[in-house]
């Protein structure tokens, strides 16, 4: 059994025209976000094995922080471009070639793509959008990753930093 856990990077900042969109940092309200969902995610017991994210600017950063709180590295984090300005076939095509020793990862990228990959998933839940910082968990009842995209799969939570905390 694995888990994936798709994690939209937290607000970004739109202050500086001159930078381009690979290149946006996160915002105030992204920097508060980010580590307050980290702990949130922390506090359920998900042991994240691997933290793989888009290299643009913004998801980098988040996924930094949510390594940080799970007391890893930046230099431990796995760097795709193909997560920014993801296609289905390109997060399937990242997810498959885990490492299997891997149980849990963290995949941080952008809308629409993944959004639209979230829905891809299950029949469980239909989310109109993954709203910056949101986190979107499934389940995978296959051993190995590069089952993944025949494998059955089971919606876990979805989880944002503007959703009641149960």
């Amino acid at each position: 059994m694995k888990t994936l856990l798709l994690i939209r990077h937290a607000k970004s900042s739109w202050d500086d025209p001159a930078l381009s969109d690979y290149e946006r940092p996160l915002n105030e309200r992204g920097k508060k976000d980010a580590p307050a969902m980290a702990e949130r995610l922390y506090e359920r017991g998900i042991k994240i094995d691997a933290f793989v994210t888009s290299p643009a600017r913004r998801a980098r950063k988040t996924a930094e922080i949510f390594a940080k709180r799970y007391k890893k590295e930046k230099d431990e984090l796995v760097l795709k471009t193909e997560l920014y300005m993801a296609s289905d076939e390109a997060f399937n095509s990242v997810v498959e070639k885990l490492h299997d020793d891997f149980d849990c990862v963290a995949v941080f990228s952008h809308n629409p793509g993944i959004t639209d990959f979230a829905n891809s998933l299950t029949d469980d839940i239909r989310i109109d959008n993954i709203p910056t910082c949101g986190i979107f968990a499934i389940s995978i009842e296959a051993r190995k990753w590069n089952k993944f995209k025949e494998a059955r799969k089971k919606f876990l939570f979805f989880d944002y930093p503007k959703a009641l905390v149960q």
